[in-house]
């Protein structure tokens, strides 16, 4: 018995193993794979998921990988560089099978977007802008152009682009590398269109438009570069380039003024026309107010017939001071003690001293002045220059320092500055308002040589 053990034993041995010679064991090849990031674009990494079954050795074959093979039955990570169509080849086996797998894996070119957009000539509308394309690895591409002419291009160099809407303009770029889309924008700004305008203006003194005259010329155009004014008839310009300048016009007549405004783009020209009227050496003020003394601090007590301004009490006359010709001085509210004084005695009358006061003499009642012809209301109103005023005479020792009362209205007073201009004041009315009382006057007065 001893003996015939080990026997069965061998025999039962030597059928086992011709059975199993006789039926192989299942194998299956099989493995899956993720992009990291879930990228298929290059630099790409792959990680490989072996999911094979039945096998003992394993061979991974990565077409363009780094590595380009593993014997690993996990290989891990594998790295991408260049785009294309990759085969992945796993092979399995045991002592009685072997098996392969094989897929195909697509890879897209890396992309860097980018472009230049050149503006043609200037910002200025109508602007075209020249587009470069300088992206990298896109196979696809679709342009957007705000506002522009043409709006859309689905080329990698698309055509000048013309925008003529002045603001902001957004560019965008969108491409595609067969599996991802990218894209990019930039804004360009357009200025407005080249608009040429001005405005011509009579400096203060010369406001009446009465020769000589000088004009402001205001430009009021956008969008230029170059400009150039112009004067016909004799128009004398301060400068003919400058954006704001002034003309001198020596003798009446109507002249011609012309702007021209250019861009490098367009020109455009403006024109408009000033008539000078002759000079009848008198101005004219009306409805000016000067109160009694207690109204200096409202009303206003001194006047410049060269500033054409009202002073009161407070205002800053350190340099003003010295353009004050005339000071109205009413004792009160009733008006029964009135008379205009000479500015340099103004602090004889309750008044603070004037800065820079000069003399200016009054006749501030012709009735008692033994004029020899009196200058009468209708003298006043019908008066178109100064040729009444010239014979005019206001002694230094006129009756200036004669007051009147309300009594007589219109009323006329004359004078003749510190620079030897002669002029005549006509009280229109007395405005009885109480401590803010006041006389409302028309000044007539030679102007200025």
């Amino acid at each position: 018995m001893i003996r015939t053990i080990p026997y069965t034993l061998f025999l039962l041995a030597l059928l086992f193993s011709a059975c199993y010679k006789e039926v192989d064991r299942p194998l299956t090849a099989d493995f899956t794979f993720v992009l990291a990031d879930s990228s298929h674009t290059v630099p790409a990494t792959v990680n490989f998921s072996n999911r094979s079954v039945g096998a003992t050795g394993f061979k991974w074959t990565f077409e363009g990988g780094e590595p380009g093979t593993s014997d690993y039955e996990n290989p891990g990570s594998v790295t991408f560089k260049q785009a294309g169509n990759y085969k992945i080849t796993l092979e399995a086996w045991n002592d009685d099978t072997r098996q392969s797998k094989t897929i195909d894996i697509h890879l897209d070119s890396a992309v860097q977007v980018a472009f230049d957009a050149e503006i043609q000539v200037n910002d200025f509308s109508p602007v075209q802008v020249k587009f470069t394309n300088r992206t990298i690895g896109a196979s696809t591409y679709h342009w957007t152009f705000e506002d522009g002419t043409p709006a859309t291009a689905d080329a990698a160099a698309p055509p000048l682009v013309t925008f003529t809407t002045p603001g902001p303009h957004n560019i965008t770029l969108q491409v595609g590398n067969g599996g991802q889309q990218f894209s990019i924008s930039k804004t360009i700004t357009v200025k407005p269109a080249l608009h040429a305008a001005f405005e011509i203006t009579p400096s203060f003194q010369d406001d009446d438009l009465e020769a000589p005259l000088t004009a402001i010329l205001k430009g009021g155009s956008s969008s230029y570069l170059v400009q150039k004014w112009q004067s016909s008839g004799g128009g004398v310009l301060a400068s003919d380039t400058s954006s704001n300048t002034t003309v001198y016009f020596k003798d009446p007549g109507t002249y011609t003024i012309t702007l021209t405004n250019g861009n490098n783009k367009d020109n455009q020209t403006v024109t408009k026309n000033i008539t000078v009227k002759p000079n009848t050496k008198l101005r004219t003020l009306t409805d000016v107010q000067l109160g009694i003394s207690t109204a200096h601090t409202d009303v206003g007590c001194f006047y410049s017939t060269r500033l054409r301004k009202v002073f009161k009490k407070g205002d800053d006359l350190s340099a003003a001071g010295k353009e004050i010709d005339i000071v109205f001085f009413g004792l009160n509210r009733s008006f029964t003690f009135n008379k205009f004084i000479t500015p340099d005695s103004a602090s004889s009358y309750t008044f603070p001293a004037i800065p820079g006061a000069t003399a200016t003499r009054f006749i501030n009642k012709q009735e008692l002045c033994n004029c020899t012809t009196p200058f009468t209301v209708a003298d006043f109103d019908n008066m178109l220059n100064d040729a009444p005023l010239q014979p005019l005479q206001v002694p230094a020792n006129a009756t200036g320092t004669i007051q009147f009362n309300s009594d007589l209205l219109p009323r006329i007073i004359l004078f003749q500055t510190a620079d030897g201009r002669k002029g005549a004041i006509k009280i229109k009315d007395y405005v009885l308002e109480g401590s803010t009382a006041y006389i409302l006057a028309d000044i007539k007065i030679q102007k200025y040589e």
